[in-house]
């Protein structure tokens, strides 16, 4: 029996771990035993979990990070603990996920990697892997990563610096480490995180997009009339945002400024904000905290006449995926590679702070109905994001670089 080992973040939590969650139970259903190390966040798995570290490893992670800009460089003791796992379980595949988050030491399991005899696969999220600090930029429009990374201008962003920038350090700590595994696949996630991957010092490894999936089983159209009643909402025009972090660069600002332009019948429901957001919220935005209930996650899509993500920085959210499965057009703004799900048949694409744009997609949406979008929304879900032919892609990849 062939023997997968993931490791990420958390398991079967946020997009990143759903999605570790999800190949794993596909591998199991073709026959591979499966296992998903993981920092912190667990939530019920079908695979084996191994926990990395311990509450008090995150924490000394975290003040490295922000005292010496040492992020992945803490966790020794947790990292050397997982390879000793690992070499007891012998995979035929590891498979990284989002190696960041305060759990795992790179030098450790990179130094381990190059010499281990074992494929690796890495699943790019986002762009962390390719910088000498952050994890996006972007926002700032930054490319010092082509090159080198120095004078960073995100160090207080995450994962935040508070008094040294390492980026330059940092950057070529990685290049050496990122490129000393010589059977090494990259899966960026969108055509557009590709094509940043081909200016970086992983471009010369092998390539392969494999788009997000999701489960179009859980997500599919529901009667929304319960929810509207309980968000006391039964004849407003419904638009709906979704994140797991809620900042500017989420789009939280063009909420709060699209508040202010909207008709009286039109509402706002935002998911995933703190309580420190819920309190400051205007009358017309409702404010639900962050929720791993998938079922009522699928329910607010349902029941929003459109989807608005105007992130200024994204790969290929999920969020996007999950509202057109559930019949819900989607709005976007022209962000990373959050616009490739979308055609002219099933939402809109809007320049980054077009609030305008925004509300003209919002006057169309009202004016041809929901339903004139929901059929071909759903369908094009199914058709293209499907976990199961999704992630099939990766048992296929699996097989290939393990004979």
């Amino acid at each position: 029996m062939p023997t997968l080992f993931q490791i990420n973040t958390s398991v079967n939590s946020c997009s990143h771990g759903r999605i570790a969650e999800e190949i794993g139970k596909l591998a199991i259903e073709q026959g591979w035993e499966s296992y998903i190390a993981y920092g912190r966040a667990n939530r019920p798995s079908v695979s084996h979990t191994i926990k990395i570290g311990t509450h008090w490893d995150i924490k000394w992670h975290g003040l490295e990070t922000r005292l010496f800009d040492r992020h992945g460089l803490a966790s020794k003791k947790a990292t050397k603990d997982l390879i000793i796992q690992i070499e007891k379980i012998q995979p035929d595949i590891i498979h990284l996920h989002n190696i960041h988050g305060y759990y795992l030491n790179i030098e450790i399991l990179f130094d381990y990697l190059a010499k281990a005899n074992i494929p690796v696969v890495w699943t790019l999220h986002d762009c962390w892997g390719l910088t000498g600090h952050c994890s996006n930029f972007e926002f700032i429009g930054c490319e010092k990563w082509k090159t080198q990374c120095y004078s960073c201008p995100q160090i207080r962003e995450y994962p935040a610096s508070y008094f040294i920038d390492r980026s330059t350090k940092n950057y070529f700590l990685k290049k050496k480490l990122f490129t000393s595994v010589k059977n090494l696949s990259i899966i960026p996630v969108s055509n557009w995180l590709k094509d940043i991957v081909k200016f970086s010092f992983l471009a010369e490894y092998p390539i392969q997009v494999i788009n997000n999936g999701i489960d179009t089983h859980l997500f599919t159209p529901m009667d929304g009339n319960a929810m509207r009643q309980k968000l006391g909402l039964i004849n407003s025009f419904i638009l709906l945002g979704v994140a797991n972090v809620w900042k500017s660069r989420k789009g939280l600002d063009d909420f709060l400024q699209l508040s202010k332009e909207l008709s009286n019948n039109c509402k706002i429901v935002l998911v995933g904000l703190s309580d420190k957001q819920l309190n400051k919220l205007p009358s017309n935005i409702i404010g639900i905290a962050r929720t791993e209930n998938v079922g009522q996650l699928a329910e607010l899509y349902s029941v929003a006449d459109l989807f608005i993500n105007p992130t200024w920085e994204d790969n290929f959210p999920t969020s996007n995926l999950e509202a057109l499965a559930c019949g819900t057009p989607v709005l976007t703004y022209n962000t990373g590679g959050s616009i490739e799900a979308i055609t002219p048949e099933i939402g809109f694409v809007v320049e980054q702070g077009d609030i305008n744009g925004i509300l003209n997609a919002v006057n169309i949406v009202k004016e041809k109905g929901k339903t004139y979008y929901s059929n071909a929304c759903r369908e094009r879900a199914v058709k293209f994001y499907n976990n199961e032919d999704r992630y099939q892609e990766y048992i296929d990849l699996y097989n290939k670089i393990k004979n």
